[in-house]
């Protein structure tokens, strides 16, 4: 019996290993909690100021944010709602409350523009994992020989620009010669140095990414926030039933010997 849960555990685990892998960076720990709606509200705000440019959330309808998040229907419209709709008139129509969360760029001058049309994000945290997109959206640098001028020691040669540098700032990559196990020196990452400071301190950057990632992680499965707060009421109710089913069960079995 010990096999199959084996392989359970490992098939579960093959997504973070994967991802973990793939650049030989370490990934920090993005330690995000839904239980924080205004680090989700933060989130939000965030990712449509500077990632829904280019970045749709397809499976998303504004409402449902809205209405997970705790934020009122009007202030939805006023400062998360900046898109119109190109799909029914070619001049545009504002976005309803309504609306799933899509862009209006179209995909062929995406791809001419950045190589490949850039990804929809709904299920991003599901696929990459939070550890992964944490490191990733904090490891940015300074690359010239790039076409935005930006690299990613997370994902080398990157197609994306680094939307967040006026936050972070910007930094360069320092990397050091160490002998590899064929005994030939090979080029090791071992940090960055801050060569342009952003809006924020190295700490509120931290935050701020996490706020973002813990939304990102909520669009992957919006219904964990139901079943936080409809758990917390179940394991209550089974810790009162459990005081009437002792007793029961002690009244029952009171007459056997």
């Amino acid at each position: 019996m010990r096999k199959p849960i084996f392989v359970l555990l490992l098939g579960l685990l093959a997504p973070a290993m994967v991802s973990a892998a793939g650049s030989g960076v370490p990934l920090d720990s993005a330690d995000v909690d839904l239980g924080n709606k205004r680090s989700l509200r933060n989130g939000a705000r965030l990712f449509v100021n500077y990632c829904m440019g280019c970045h749709s959330l397809a499976y998303q309808r504004y409402n449902r944010l809205g209405r997970d998040l705790g934020i009122p229907d009007d202030l939805v419209k006023e400062n998360l709602i900046f898109t119109a709709d190109f799909s029914r008139k070619p001049e545009g129509e504002p976005v309803k409350v309504g609306s799933l969360m899509t862009i209006a760029m179209p995909k062929d001058k995406a791809k001419a523009w950045f190589g490949t049309p850039p990804p929809d994000l709904s299920v991003i945290a599901r696929s990459r994992g939070a550890d992964w997109l944490y490191t990733y959206l904090r490891s940015f640098y300074v690359d010239p020989k790039r076409p935005f001028g930006a690299n990613n020691t997370v994902f080398k040669d990157v197609g994306m620009p680094n939307v967040l540098w006026e936050l972070e700032g910007l930094k360069a990559a320092r990397y050091e010669k160490v002998k590899g196990h064929d005994g030939k020196e090979v080029e090791k990452f071992a940090g960055f140095d801050q060569i342009q400071p952003g809006k924020l301190t190295p700490v509120e950057f931290d935050s701020a990414v996490r706020d973002l990632v813990a939304f990102l992680v909520y669009v992957g499965e919006p219904a964990k926030l139901e079943r936080y707060n409809v758990g917390l009421w179940v394991i209550l109710f089974l810790i009162i039933l459990f005081f009437p089913a002792y007793a029961l069960k002690k009244e029952y079995w009171k007459d056997v010997h």
